[in-house]
């Protein structure tokens, strides 16, 4: 039913540091290099121990826009019936530092696979439970269904 490969609407690119004498600096994003209409309008970190895995999810209507850092896959499958690569899937190993958009309608989950603490922000273009917390949240969750393409966690 699923088929391999990239998909349609996911943008994946590396984050590129710049290192000096005091450590580092990574540019997370710029608005000249998203997507036209891509908006973020709230920003959060997450800290994700070795072997756990969060989601998998989809939003109807948010776009997720993660930075990794650490070791991580991420699994991805494409539920948008209108989309040209409806029911692909895709698996991303991230080494060290990715920045990865997920459309809405593009099912995802990512799990630690190093030995260490990974770290995860996310800039959506939604706010969780919308303004002031007072709304539906926008997310299918997906962890127990048995027709999920990927057995994570």
């Amino acid at each position: 039913m699923f088929k391999d490969g990239e998909i349609s609407g996911v943008i994946i690119r590396e984050s590129k540091p710049f290192y000096d004498r005091r450590g580092w600096l990574a540019e997370l994003f710029r608005t000249d290099d998203l997507p036209e209409g891509f908006d973020p309008c709230m920003g959060y970190l997450s800290v994700t121990h070795p072997g756990i895995t969060r989601g998998p999810h989809e939003h109807r209507e948010q776009t997720d826009f993660f930075c990794f850092f650490g070791k991580f896959n991420l699994y991805l499958w494409d539920n948008r019936k209108h989309s040209s690569t409806y029911l692909h899937r895709q698996i991303v190993n991230i080494a060290e530092r990715l920045i990865v958009l997920v459309p809405p309608g593009v099912v995802h989950a990512y799990q630690n696979t190093g030995e260490h603490d990974g770290m995860v922000l996310n800039f959506p273009d939604r706010l969780y439970a919308g303004k002031g917390r007072k709304e539906e949240v926008d997310e299918m969750r997906y962890e127990d269904d048995p027709e999920s393409p990927y057995k994570v966690g």
